[in-house]
């Protein structure tokens, strides 16, 4: 500690240039932080996916209807347990640039799949009872202050009704939460058989199908019987458990590892010439003052100890900043995704690339005031 006020002195003698470059490092490890603790996020929600989960969806496409009757077909397979099935409904909330993920469901079937989404049997019997009835995701209702007996509009383009209007109207008849993967708690679910009575196109069909199957370990096989089942037919299938299915919508968007490390990878490399060059003019117009310390006593590896730990402080200082700030926008999120902090391990990883940055910048002044002559440098050359 006796020497910290000979790193602090050097770190501020031109004070605009060290705040730019502390401000450079705590943005981009702020991005580091959001952009890796998204990714980190994301791979964590697929680990948490049950494999003992499938979907069944058109071979097409994702977006591709399936006939109603392939439900007890699938039923039929050994080793299928239960069966749901869900029609995207796409609804916006007042503004259309307001959208509600939102599924027309049978209450008893879903939530028989989803063991995991938890409501109060008392509100999923309503739910039966009432026609309009809806389900509502904690934190979606959360972040439209709906409760229950709230009447919600919802404007659905995509499925006009018998009377060629888009607008329907439905009461909120229970919450639900999903503890394991908070994301679904931004659904709206629907009773299927409301919507099919209310729809003038698209009737008889189901977006996809859900099933849970007795043996995690026949997944593959009775995904393959599921397929075998509709093959050759106007409406071929491809079956995936949870964990597949996720990586494919996710892959649908792109390669989101790449693109996070590349992104990350071209703003450290970016900020390692930044950094390299604050501490290289730093240490050259110090030139006489390092000279002096070493002709007071101070060795040739103190001074280049004392040039790498002030690059290492001002690496990690602000880096800690950056990081600190990206912990705490995530818990920000929550009305959007539920429950999410920024993962330890994206924190230490951080810390181990702002030290590592400090090294690497740090290394050739330190070397050059390792090398100093205290000849030449007190004799101005």
């Amino acid at each position: 500690m006796k020497y910290f006020p000979l790193l602090w002195a050097g770190l501020w003698r031109k004070r605009t240039r060290t705040v730019f470059t502390i401000l450079s490092v705590i943005v981009a490890f702020l991005l580091f932080g959001l952009l890796q603790g998204v990714d980190s996020w994301l791979s964590n929600a697929i680990a948490d996916a049950r494999v003992n989960r499938l979907y069944t969806v058109s071979r097409i496409s994702y977006i591709e209807p399936l006939p109603e009757a392939y439900l007890t077909r699938i039923e039929g397979v050994a080793g299928v347990s239960r069966v749901a099935y869900f029609n995207w409904f796409g609804p916006y909330y007042q503004d259309p640039k307001s959208p509600i993920t939102s599924y027309a469901i049978d209450p008893d079937r879903t939530f028989a799949v989803f063991p995991d989404w938890k409501v109060p049997p008392d509100q999923l019997e309503t739910m039966k009872r009432t026609r309009n009835g809806a389900l509502v995701g904690a934190t979606l209702a959360r972040r439209h202050g709906w409760k229950i007996g709230d009447r919600v509009p919802l404007n659905a383009p995509l499925w006009p009704k018998q009377d060629g209007s888009t607008a329907y109207d439905f009461d909120i008849v229970g919450l639900f939460t999903a503890p394991e993967q908070p994301t679904n708690e931004n659904i709206f679910l629907i009773n299927y058989t409301y919507f099919e009575e209310s729809r003038t196109v698209g009737k008889g069909y189901v977006g996809w199908y859900t099933f849970s199957i007795d043996n995690p370990a026949r997944s593959s096989a009775i995904a393959r019987e599921v397929d075998a089942l509709f093959a050759n037919s106007p409406n071929e299938t491809k079956t995936q458990n949870e964990k597949e299915f996720a990586q494919a919508q996710i892959k649908q968007i792109g390669d989101i590892g790449f693109m996070v490390n590349a992104i990350v990878g071209a703003v450290l490399f970016t900020l390692l010439f930044l950094t390299g060059n604050t501490m290289m003019q730093s240490v050259r117009e110090r030139i006489p003052e390092l000279a002096v310390l070493k002709t007071v006593g101070f060795t040739d590896a103190a001074v280049t100890t004392l040039v790498l730990v002030e690059s290492i402080l001002l690496c990690v200082v602000a880096a800690l900043v950056g990081l600190g700030l990206a912990a705490l926008i995530f818990p920000l999120a929550r009305t959007l995704v539920g429950d999410v902090a920024l993962p330890a391990g994206v924190f230490v990883g951080g810390i181990l690339a702002a030290v590592a940055l400090a090294l690497l910048s740090g290394l050739p002044p330190a070397w050059r005031a390792n090398r100093l002559s205290v000849v030449d440098a007190l004799a101005g050359r």
